[in-house]
């Protein structure tokens, strides 16, 4: 007879060994995500202890800004980026949602909610924010992304632009993570079948026999991941984009969508940095000019916005 002492320890081993296999499956999943899609070149996947860490730059090599008529005034900028994807997913006891990311796609650029920054609450889950939802407001361009008050470009619904560079495109291709651990597919099955209708939880999820869960995006709203179903620690905590702050010390104007929409935004940029963002509002042409300055990480930056009254405003910002 085994001594139970002994079987009690051989049972401890294979416990731990299997949640040792799971921990490195896991970290093995979210770094081929990211390699067979073809980005690896762009972002990096670090495994620690307890995360599976993405770092990227957030800057997509996809076409960004077209199509936005209600623009917040915010032009894309590089911004370094470390998003901490769990490797050992738990259930948790109730959604989560921030005024902040949710995750990350699979070209390093994050995933918030559909609506923008801040306006979505726990109470908001179950209601549809129309007057919050930033593809109806406008504020989203062809890919379903745009820059936010970081002047940090993301995706609020659908990467549509990201999905059609995938070398590896279909429904069983993982899109990107939340940071509970769970993975994010397109809108159909892993095994290219429909979704039923009624089938996706509060958060855009449905179970997942391979990792436990799994989020969707959607034609209609949420149109992404809305809320994290799985627990994750120090929730308030998780990684911000650092915000350009003026050189001078002065603040710098959140801009919000004019009213009516503006018209004919195009998003430039040149092989030596100068970027530019042109619009036009009430018959006015406005716009945001910026490159990068002698400082590292810095930008000079030249204004003429509607939220600045068509004033001209020039100075130099880092993150």
């Amino acid at each position: 007879m085994i001594n139970r002492y002994l079987l009690i320890a051989i049972l401890g081993g294979l416990a731990f060994s299997n949640a040792a296999q799971a921990h490195g499956d896991h970290c093995e999943a979210i770094a081929a995500s990211v390699a067979d899609a073809g980005f690896d070149d762009s972002v990096t996947v670090t495994c620690t202890d307890a995360h599976a860490v993405l770092r990227s730059d957030t800057y997509p090599d996809h076409e960004m800004m077209t199509g936005i008529t209600g623009t917040n005034e915010q032009v894309p900028v590089p911004a370094d980026y470390a998003a901490p994807i769990l490797l050992d997913p738990v259930p948790g006891m109730m959604p989560l949602t921030r005024d902040s990311a949710l995750g990350v796609a699979v070209n390093g650029v994050p995933i918030f909610d559909y609506t923008a920054g801040g306006e979505m609450s726990q109470s908001d889950l179950a209601h549809h924010q129309a007057h919050h939802d930033t593809i109806q407001t406008g504020q989203l361009d062809v890919c379903g992304g745009h820059a936010g008050r970081g002047d940090d470009y993301h995706y609020h619904a659908e990467p549509t632009c990201m999905i059609a560079q995938m070398e590896n495109s279909g429904p069983g291709a993982v899109i990107g993570w939340a940071f509970d651990g769970y993975p994010i597919y397109g809108r159909l099955n892993p095994d290219g079948t429909a979704i039923p209708e009624g089938a996706l939880d509060i958060c855009n999820g449905q179970p997942d026999e391979t990792f436990g869960y799994r989020y969707h995006t959607s034609e209609d709203a949420p149109y992404i991941v809305q809320c994290l179903m799985g627990e994750v620690a120090a929730f308030d905590t998780l990684p911000r984009v650092r915000v350009l702050t003026a050189v001078d010390g002065g603040s710098v104007s959140l801009g919000r969508p004019p009213s009516g929409g503006v018209e004919g935004l195009a998003f430039t940029e040149s092989p030596d940095g100068q970027r530019s963002m042109d619009y036009s509002y009430e018959g006015e042409d406005y716009y945001i000019r910026y490159a990068p300055s002698e400082t590292p990480g810095c930008y000079d930056v030249t204004t003429r916005t509607v939220t600045n009254a068509g004033e001209v405003v020039s100075g130099e910002y880092c993150r």
